[in-house]
């Protein structure tokens, strides 16, 4: 997009605040009503105060509504990654303690320092190293911790700790204890947010049933015995002050800090291209940008890292959001429910706010995409399972690095499988074509005209070399041509394979010429790296000594069959006798 595109768009957008404020407001009231208890059960899950939870919020949405792009994405306290900050925060301080809150404010300046980094460097392109997949099973992976850090609150049980293993032992050992008001009104609550989910998702039903279960207690004034609730928490204003951690305590979450920026990369990446400007642009990198201010803002105000939610982004859109006005009115709620909502929310259960993390856990628990990685790909399904299995059973910052490992190396294994494709040329056409046994193509004696259909590159470079030295060895060949409009760039190890399997084929005493290579990065590679000089067949070695490398390239293969081998558009020459598969290139 360009400079006058993005103005152009942010214009729209501001002007867009004065012509659609009744329907922000409307949105923002929703938004409001569905964040207030699911920032409250996110904070509680990650060990805050449910203030903690709508500041969070508040920060998150001031800052990037201050600079970023998208009109509708919502940000604050996230499900996504509020387990994996809090498990790994927990593992250097007792969870809840001050030092654990100014840890967790620290770990806020921190990935929002990084994410604005993210923006103003434009690393948008580092959200693509989660693979779908990977990325499945990374959330299958986070939803399981969530259910079994909210079983206990669930069951009526105390909160348990430690890793899945130990929490499921724990869980087992107490189960004697459960509490069956605790599971009913749990299970209920979850029942009718599912339940409205289906038949009525515009409305508010986290907020209906955490409302509906607060004001049992109060009505019934059931006993906290029988029914634990939330209870006071104090809401202490932020200071609006840095944490007083050091450089010591600044090391030891670097590398979380990268994880999270990593994961909420992703996430908002996601978000960002699903809920665009109406044009279906998006500028990534401003809403990082976003992201990054939203969390210095929570770190200042003593709140956690935040993340853009999905779910609540939808929300927005789908009650007739337009721009971030309704973000800042759900803000706006938020800080006065934490003002003067504290004596009536330290009555709601806790089974109530369970129940509406289970369903977040549900949300992110992708059950059809695993279905369908499954019938397309089983070696895929197999990464996602890995990688699902890893992050439960592992500490969870291992278990994310190691998911992004595991795309990584799913990226590399896949460049470094590509083959080399034979081409034919298509009956009474003048295109050339990648083999097809369902229709037959014309060959044409001692030439091999193939194709290899991803960049070139120090991972793929030697098995290229190899399969195109076999092409040339297979039987006399007098011109091969390597087919290029795929090659989109080549590097300096993959070009000096390319130049050693070129030398090969003239040592055989066959000509070589590369035709439609498109990718002016890739032609430029060709040059610098002495490509082009190898194409230049030596003197005394065939019909034309001496001749440029650049004469050795072609717009197209028809045109280096014309000039190299004297075969004219009509076919003459060509025949359809095929090898056999596999001859000319494995």
């Amino acid at each position: 997009m360009s400079e006058t595109d993005k103005n152009r768009w942010l214009f729209r957008g501001l002007s867009g605040v004065g012509v659609f404020w009744r329907a922000d407001l409307l949105a923002g009231l929703t938004l409001a009503a569905i964040a207030a208890p699911e920032q409250m059960a996110t904070a509680r899950l990650g060990g805050f105060a449910p203030s903690i939870g709508f500041f969070a919020f508040i920060a998150g949405t001031l800052g990037f509504a201050l600079f970023g792009a998208n009109r509708l994405m919502s940000v604050g306290a996230d499900s996504t990654i509020t387990p994996i900050f809090a498990a790994a925060l927990a593992l250097i301080v007792p969870a809840g303690g001050a030092d654990y809150a100014m840890l967790a404010a620290l770990l806020a300046y921190l990935v929002g320092a990084m994410m604005c980094g993210a923006g103003l460097f434009r690393a948008g392109w580092v959200a693509n190293l989660l693979s779908i997949p990977v990325l499945t099973g990374f959330l299958a992976g986070i939803a399981v911790h969530i259910v079994l850090s909210q079983a206990p609150a669930l069951l009526g049980l105390p909160a348990g700790s430690g890793d899945a293993v130990q929490r499921v032992g724990e869980i087992a050992a107490r189960i004697h204890e459960v509490k069956p008001l605790a599971l009913a009104l749990g299970l209920v609550s979850l029942a009718f947010i599912i339940a409205c989910e289906s038949l009525a998702p515009r409305l508010p039903a986290a907020l209906l049933a955490a409302g509906a279960a607060t004001f049992a207690v109060l009505w019934f004034d059931l006993d906290p015995a029988a029914l634990p609730v939330i209870g006071a928490f104090p809401v202490a204003w932020p200071k609006f002050a840095p944490p007083d951690g050091g450089v010591e305590q600044i090391f030891r979450l670097v590398g979380l800090a990268v994880l999270l920026t990593l994961v909420i990369m992703v996430q908002s990446a996601a978000v960002s291209r699903a809920y665009g400007a109406p044009d279906g642009a998006s500028d990534i990198n401003r809403d990082f940008l976003g992201l990054g201010a939203g969390g210095l803002l929570a770190g200042l105000f003593g709140a956690f890292p935040v993340n853009s939610s999905p779910p609540r982004t939808a929300m927005v859109e789908a009650t007739g959001g337009r721009t971030q006005l309704a973000g800042l009115v759900a803000a706006a709620a938020l800080a006065l429910l934490a003002a003067y909502g504290e004596s009536f929310l330290s009555h709601t259960p806790e089974a109530s706010l369970a129940a509406i993390l289970l369903f977040i856990a549900g949300r992110i628990f992708r059950l059809r995409d695993m279905r369908d990685i499954f019938r397309r790909s089983r070696p895929e399904f197999l990464l996602m399972a890995v990688t699902a299995a890893a992050v439960v059973l592992l500490p969870v910052q291992m278990g994310v690095a190691l998911a992004i490992i595991l795309s990584l190396i799913h990226g590399v294994w896949s460049t470094t499988e590509t083959d080399l494709q034979t081409f034919e040329r298509l009956p009474g056409e003048t295109v050339w074509w990648p083999r097809n046994p369902t229709c037959p193509g014309e060959t044409l004696d001692g030439v091999a005209v193939v194709g290899f259909q991803a960049p070139l590159s120090y991972l793929n470079a030697d098995r290229f070399r190899m399969q195109l030295q076999a092409v040339a060895q297979d039987q006399p060949m007098r011109l091969i041509v390597l087919e290029a409009s795929a090659i989109a760039a080549i590097d300096y190890t993959a070009a000096r394979a390319l130049a050693a399997a070129i030398a090969h084929c003239h040592a055989l005493g066959c000509d070589f010429a590369i035709a439609r290579l498109e990718s002016l990065r890739a032609q430029a590679a060709l040059r610098a790296s002495g490509v082009v000089a190898a194409l230049a067949r030596p003197p005394g070695s065939g019909d034309d000594p001496g001749v440029s490398g650049e004469a050795r390239i072609f717009h197209s293969v028809d045109e280096a069959l014309r000039q190299l081998v004297g075969v004219h558009e009509n076919g003459v020459n060509l025949h359809e006798e095929r090898n056999a598969p596999g001859e000319a290139a494995r």
